[in-house]
C-alpha cells in the first residue's frame, strides 16, 4: 500500500489503489493451497542441502516458473513487449523475495499457517487492491519499486539472521 500510494502522490494518481473482491478469494486459495507443498513439503527437503537462504532462492526462482504459462496467457496481449520485464520484475524478483521473507518466518516459527496467511496476504493484496487499470509501463514500474521494497526486507533478515534465516 505504501508504494502505491507513494507512487500515487508522486509519479501520477494511475497508481491509486483500486479494489477487486475477487482478489481475496485468489489470495486465500493460492495461499493456503500452494504452501502445503512451498513450505510444508519442499522447503524443508532443500533446506538438508542448501542453507536457508539458498533453499529460499531456489524455491522462489521456482515458484516464479510456476507462474511463467498462466501469466504469460493471462498477460502478454495486454502488455505487450513489456510482457518479460514486467514477468521479470513481478514474479521473478518480487515472489523471490517473498518467498525468502515466507521462508523466514517459517523457519523462526515452524508454522506453514503462517507461510500460508503471508503469500495469502500477499497474493490476495496484489489482486485485490493493485492499481487498476493501468499502463503496461506503470504496472511493470510499481512492480519493479515493489520488489525493491521487498528485497530490502530480505536484506534486512539476512543482516541480522545469516543464511540461516534463523534467530
Amino acid at each position: 500500500m505504501a508504494v502505491l500510494l507513494t507512487l500515487s502522490t508522486l509519479v501520477s494518481p494511475d497508481f491509486a489503489p483500486g479494489f477487486n473482491a475477487l482478489g481475496i478469494i485468489i489470495g486465500l486459495v493460492a495461499g493456503f493451497f500452494e504452501e502445503i507443498g512451498w513450505t510444508g513439503f519442499a522447503l524443508p527437503r532443500l533446506q538438508q542441502k542448501y542453507s536457508a537462504l539458498g533453499a529460499a532462492l531456489l524455491l522462489g526462482v521456482l515458484w516464479s516458473s510456476w507462474h511463467l504459462l498462466a501469466d504469460y496467457l493471462g498477460s502478454s496481449v495486454t502488455l505487450g513487449a513489456l510482457w518479460l520485464p514486467h514477468f521479470f520484475a513481478m514474479m521473478i524478483l518480487a515472489m523471490t523475495a517473498m518467498r525468502v521473507l515466507i521462508a523466514w518466518v517459517y523457519n523462526n516459527t515452524s508454522s506453514v499457517l503462517l507461510a500460508q496467511l503471508m503469500h495469502a496476504s500477499s497474493t490476495g493484496f496484489l489482486a485485490a487492491l493493485g492499481p487498476s487499470p493501468i499502463s503496461p509501463a506503470n504496472d511493470t514500474l510499481w512492480y519493479a519499486i515493489y520488489a525493491l521494497v521487498l528485497w530490502a526486507a530480505v536484506a534486512s533478515v539476512v543482516a541480522s539472521h545469516g543464511k540461516k534465516l534463523h534467530r
